[in-house]
């Protein structure tokens, strides 16, 4: 018998941001794809709270990587990755 969770994967949906609630909640939009096949649209929702800890998680997971968003979109916690003068490193 196969795992119940085999077969599922959930991503972000290209192109959608993430979205403040009138609550002041956070929305990921996300997709839920079974064994490869569309399934439906659902949402990560989170508290600012949560979504402030995830950020902050992210940002230590990310720590050696590149960066890859344009500099005016980048968070502080990603500009150590900049050169000295704030140029971007290769």
């Amino acid at each position: 018998m196969a795992a119940p969770l085999s077969g599922l994967r959930i991503s972000r949906v290209p192109g959608k941001p993430v979205v403040r609630e009138a609550d002041g909640g956070l929305s990921i939009p996300l997709w839920l794809q079974r064994d490869g096949r569309f399934d439906t649209d659902l949402a990560l929702r989170l508290t600012a709270g949560e979504a402030e800890m995830l950020h902050a998680q992210l940002c230590f997971a990310l720590d050696g990587e590149p960066v890859t968003t344009p500099r005016a979109q980048t968070p502080d916690c990603r500009k150590t990755a900049l050169g000295p003068a704030g140029e971007w490193r290769p």
